[in-house]
């Protein structure tokens, strides 16, 4: 029987390859497969992809059909490409552009197929678990979809289920992908530098931790938390409450959240709402999300976000957040508030702290490129520019002078970038930077404050003393192993 799994398995892998090889032949990557293939079997595999569908792929630019590819192939390269959008330091920003557009074009699995799903789960019949179970789900995507459920209490709950056996097809497109990575890393060695099976391994470490949603309902709690905890006046974000008695790793249960979707404009304004003040709460609740918090929501489309009854801003859908370091919070605020002083020393000094004080090879070029750069923005005013076009910019700038940044940053502008095209459809006139400056300049003082400074000198001092405590003892035993001639010193 292990014998006959073990056969079925690695059947399994080969169709499953020899599929993407078809897919990719299909949309013009001959070369790629005539690296991966020897001649011959290249040769075979050509006859099976007609002539009419490489034409029709012909159509679409080169990054247009690497996304195509990613579609086609199904939920696993469509949640790799999604991925590999937020490393524009490893790909152009074409294909960065194309690989933002990936869809899932997935219908939800039948009704009965999710009840089983939560039957095994939570070890109990549907009908005695809830009061009522929504057969359409209102939300599905190539993972999961979302039901509405009632409980016996009356409480109405978002049960979020993951799609039968979607992790046992992941896992095997994995295995693909892990060959594909070895045989094109051996056979293309310029690839090398990019490291294809690390690239490989760091999707499967993201997209496992994405199928158990034990860490996604850590990342709606921890949000929670932070936004209750947040007693300012100037707070405008809510996110749902998780039910632990009804979540496991396949299965989710959150507070059924009402509210508007924020790029419904109409329905907004029959509601009377005043996009301008959503739009000023919208970009409020984000950079607090960034600057305070150090936990933000990393995929702010306008589907997962709400206008609430009393006009605050829900967040929905926790499975990519982002995490900063207190450390690079603040260099990030004084980034950005060197970026309005017109600073470029205090600029380069914070990338370089970014960087974790790499070693810049031509300083004069990148002295040239930043001062470029902040003259670029200061014909007009900062002010009138977005902060996700100057932070792609100097992204930009990073990539040319080979910095190695924290990969959050990328991710940090990536989500900017969304969150201000919601921005801008609410109040295209709004001035992000009068928002954000104060958070940046609580940001940096939290730093600089004499309790913290304080501490600071404290552990310092303390350092030192362990030094010199060890100084003396690590002297003698110099000297000692000179005398004993353990120690040779050559004067030749």
């Amino acid at each position: 029987m292990g014998l006959l799994t073990g056969i079925r398995k690695k059947v399994k892998s080969v169709s499953r390859y020899n599929q993407i090889l078809k897919v990719l032949l299909k949309y013009g990557f001959e070369d790629l497969v005539y690296y991966l293939e020897e001649k011959k079997r290249y040769q075979f595999l050509q006859q099976f992809v007609p002539k009419a569908r490489k034409l029709h792929a012909m159509e679409y630019s080169k990054w247009a059909k690497m996304r195509l590819v990613c579609e086609e192939l199904g939920p696993t390269f469509v949640k790799f490409g999604q991925i590999l959008s937020n490393r524009p330091d490893l790909i152009p920003f074409d294909l960065v552009f194309e690989l933002e557009k990936l869809q899932d074009n997935v219908p939800p699995m039948p009704v009965e197929m999710a009840k089983e799903v939560v039957e095994t789960e939570l070890k109990d019949d549907v009908e005695k678990l809830f009061a009522w179970f929504e057969p359409e789900p209102f939300a599905s995507a190539s993972m999961a979809q979302v039901h509405k459920v009632t409980l016996h209490s009356g409480k109405r709950v978002a049960l979020k289920v993951q799609r039968q056996g979607i992790q046992d097809i992941i896992l095997e497109d994995i295995k693909v992908m892990y060959s594909i990575a070895d045989i094109l890393e051996k056979r293309i060695p310029s690839l090398k530098s990019f490291d294809p099976i690390g690239l490989v391994k760091n999707f499967e470490e993201s997209i496992l931790k994405e199928l158990d949603f034990i860490n996604e309902s850590i990342n709606v709690q921890r949000f929670y938390n932070n936004i209750k905890q947040d007693d300012s006046v100037e707070q405008f974000a809510n996110a749902p409450r998780i039910y632990p008695e009804y979540t496991t790793n396949k299965i989710l249960a959150m507070e059924f959240m009402p509210g508007i979707k924020i790029n419904s404009l109409k329905e907004i304004e029959e509601k009377g709402f005043d996009k301008k003040v959503l739009a000023r709460r919208l970009a409020i609740s984000y950079f607090k999300q960034i600057f305070e918090y150090g936990f933000f929501h990393a995929d702010p489309h306008p589907g997962n976000l709400l206008v609430q009854a009393n006009g605050h801003i829900c967040y929905l859908d926790f499975g990519m957040m982002g995490s900063i370091l207190p450390r690079d919070i603040e260099i990030f605020g004084r980034l950005f508030l060197a970026i309005t002083r017109k600073d470029v020393n205090k600029i380069i000094r914070a990338l370089q702290q970014l960087s974790n004080n790499m070693t810049i090879e031509n300083m004069r070029d990148l002295e040239f490129d930043i001062n470029e750069f902040v003259e670029k923005y200061y014909i007009r005013s900062v002010h009138e520019n977005e902060m996700s076009t100057i932070l792609l910019e100097l992204k930009d700038i990073i990539i040319a002078h080979g910095l190695i940044v924290p990969t959050h940053f990328y991710l940090f502008a990536r989500s900017l970038v969304t969150v201000e095209g919601v921005i801008e459809k609410l109040d295209p006139e709004l001035d992000q930077f009068a928002i954000v400056k104060p958070y940046l300049i609580k940001s940096v003082s939290r730093t600089y404050n004499p309790i913290k400074m304080g501490e600071k000198a404290l552990n310092s001092m303390y350092e030192l003393g362990n030094y010199m405590e060890e100084l003396p003892r690590d002297l003698k035993n110099a000297i000692r192993k000179i005398n004993s001639g353990m120690v040779k010193v050559d004067l030749t």
